[in-house]
């Protein structure tokens, strides 16, 4: 394998249109107030790219050097594990990585706000930075916090409630109570992809001492788990429609929910990890298909 294709895979581009679900999101619901800006936009598109890479670079790190990632590991094979990329050069790209996706954060933070209101650029800053962190913090270190089973917290807070609500704040500058709702959604299909992930894993994530939630939880609670996510956020998008929308095309992205009620009956009826692989892709481009059904509802 070349060294392109091997950056290629370790930046694992499956899991970039997931990445960007929020900040459709969010953007689809500026431009139906009357408040998109496609610097905005681009910038933010950016940045979310530039953290889901350094998550994955990190992970990659984190994961290859505790050791988690071995032949007992069911996904793909990662850079490290496999000699592919040495772990100085993984984390020369961590560095360059996050370098640069903070330079895209400032930009977009000048883009929103000026040199004018310098208080919500400075609290927004410090998300970015707190961003940045938290996407190496995952497994990378001692506290590595993705090793405690806190990942779904992070994963719901940065790619749910801050994509989603965050960039909405950033075209408007004003609160829309109401758009926590497709925050939250955003939020639980982002963790279930998280979960499934770590479903998927959870025998060889024991014995590797990588105390995710689901090997708290066990597997059948953590199935269960897994159902009240993908409902709920259906529940909460409908209940922004509900709210905010008196036209049937706003709810046309209940039609990318369709294929997620077969995956829960595969996941509900799953004895072999490794068939959970295929869920992952099933998933995350259900979550991205749903944000731009959502947004051309809102749009139309």
């Amino acid at each position: 394998m070349s060294a392109f294709s091997s950056w290629i895979n370790a930046a694992r581009l499956r899991t970039l249109p997931l990445s960007i679900s929020g900040i459709l999101v969010g953007s689809s619901i500026a431009a139906h107030a009357g408040h998109f800006d496609i610097a905005i936009f681009s910038l933010a598109l950016g940045t979310t790219l530039g953290l889901q890479i350094l998550s994955n670079f990190a992970n990659d790190y984190g994961d290859g050097v505790k050791g988690t990632d071995n032949d007992e590991r069911i996904g793909p094979v990662r850079a490290i594990q496999s000699g592919l990329i040495t772990q100085k050069e993984m984390m020369m790209a961590m560095v360059i990585t996050a370098i640069s996706t903070l330079f895209l954060a400032v930009l977009l933070i000048y883009a929103s706000f000026g040199s004018d209101q310098l208080l919500s650029a400075f609290i927004f800053f410090i998300l970015g930075v707190a961003a940045i962190v938290a996407a190496i913090k995952y497994t990378v270190g001692n506290s590595a916090y993705g090793y405690r089973g806190m990942g779904d917290i992070f994963v719901f807070i940065f790619f749910g409630l801050v994509a989603v609500y965050g960039s909405y704040y950033l075209y408007s500058h004003d609160h829309e109570i109401v758009s926590i709702f497709p925050a939250i959604s955003v939020g639980f299909l982002s963790v279930a992809v998280l979960n499934l992930n770590n479903l998927r894993d959870r025998i060889s994530d024991e014995k590797s001492k990588k105390i995710t939630l689901v090997v708290k939880l066990g597997e059948r609670k953590a199935k269960a788990y897994h159902y009240i996510l993908i409902i709920g956020a259906l529940l909460f998008f409908l209940l922004y429609s509900v709210i905010t929308t008196s036209e049937l095309n706003d709810f046309i992205y209940v039609l990318a929910f369709i294929p997620l009620v077969f995956h829960l009956q595969r996941v509900m009826n799953n004895k072999d990890p490794k068939s959970l692989d295929p869920e992952l892709k099933i998933v995350a481009l259900s979550t991205f298909g749903i944000s731009i059904l959502f947004g051309l509802g809102l749009i139309w």
